[in-house]
């Protein structure tokens, strides 16, 4: 029986899982391996560029999250240009992509893009924030409730809502094995961490949970939200939506915070705070195979330091 890796430090090497592929992100570089239709491995880096908002507490959560949406958005597209064949693109291709790729230019296909990105954006504050704002005021029109009846019952649809959207979305079949891709990026940093060599053996034991996973990020910002937006007036659900909306910058810049905080402590209540990142984790980390952790390996091995150290939390 071999023994189970265990955690010797925290770094800030972090990732993204992509189509058939993983994008890496270390202290200095950013390094993206995809495997291609014959086998083979695509690997492209890139240097980090630093930003003045990484040293100012709150700012660096909001600013952080749009660079990383535009950021995974790129890489998650150029995953999808490598892993797929010329017959599969072609195939996912509509006629409005194909009268683009006529009539158009880059800047305006970019720009294309980057409004689909918002559109995604747009959409999740209608699920999770409109919509249970509006469900529990209609509700509250039909019964007289309370003003911490509200919250609770508002915390439960979002709850109800979030849960039930990524147990959907984890069956599908392309994000299910995306998401195996998430648990050879966790696995191949948790062998970092443990400060084993990076094989194949020594990172499949390793766990598949992380404590500064996106999706720990996103049940955080859940979870703060609805003790944040308890103070907000029911006078009016559309502007309690208002309200939420104007604390949005806010929410996410604690949540970054405690996230971060969390990810350096080992204390008994950073775990308690983790905790259900971890959990919410079992819908979206699947064991990846080994094919998989190749890939992991691949895109991590670029940007790692040449000392631990240099990676590990609070490093400058």
């Amino acid at each position: 029986m071999t023994e189970k890796p265990t955690e010797k430090f925290r770094t800030s090497v972090g990732g993204q899982a992509l189509m058939e592929g993983i994008m890496m992100r270390g202290p200095k570089l950013i390094a993206c391996a995809v495997r291609r239709p014959d086998g083979t491995i695509d690997l492209t880096s890139e240097p980090v560029t630093t930003r003045w908002y990484n040293k100012v507490p709150l700012v660096r959560g909001v600013c952080n999250m749009v660079q990383n949406l535009a950021t995974g958005y790129k890489y998650l597209s150029h995953s999808a240009d490598i892993a797929l064949t010329e017959e599969e693109q072609e195939e996912e291709k509509t006629k409005f992509d194909l009268w683009l790729e006529q009539h158009t230019g880059p800047r305006v296909q970019n720009a294309l893009m980057a409004v689909s990105a918002l559109v995604g954006v747009a959409l999740a504050v209608f699920l999770f924030v409109f919509l249970p704002t509006f469900f529990t005021g209609l509700l509250g029109r039909a019964v007289a409730l309370g003003r911490w009846p509200r919250v609770i019952l508002e915390a439960l649809i979002k709850l109800a809502l979030f849960l039930g959207y990524m147990a959907l979305v984890s069956r599908m079949k392309e994000i299910r094995r995306m998401f195996q891709y998430h648990g050879a990026e966790h696995k191949t940093i948790a062998c970092y961490e443990a400060g084993l060599p990076l094989t194949v053996e020594n990172i499949r034991p390793c766990t598949r949970f992380h404590p500064r996973c996106g999706t720990s990020f996103l049940i955080l910002v859940l979870l703060i939200s609805i003790v944040l937006y308890a103070v907000l007036p029911w006078t009016s659900t559309g502007l309690r939506v208002v309200y939420k909306l104007a604390m949005l910058p806010l929410l996410v810049g604690i949540s970054y915070e405690v996230l971060k905080w969390a990810g350096r402590s080992r204390s008994l209540l950073a775990r308690a705070v983790a905790r259900p990142g971890l959990w919410l984790q079992r819908l979206t980390v699947f064991e990846p195979e080994d094919d998989m952790i190749e890939i992991a390996i691949a895109a991590v091995t670029p940007v790692l330091p040449e000392t631990p150290d240099q990676a590990a939390w609070g490093h400058d």
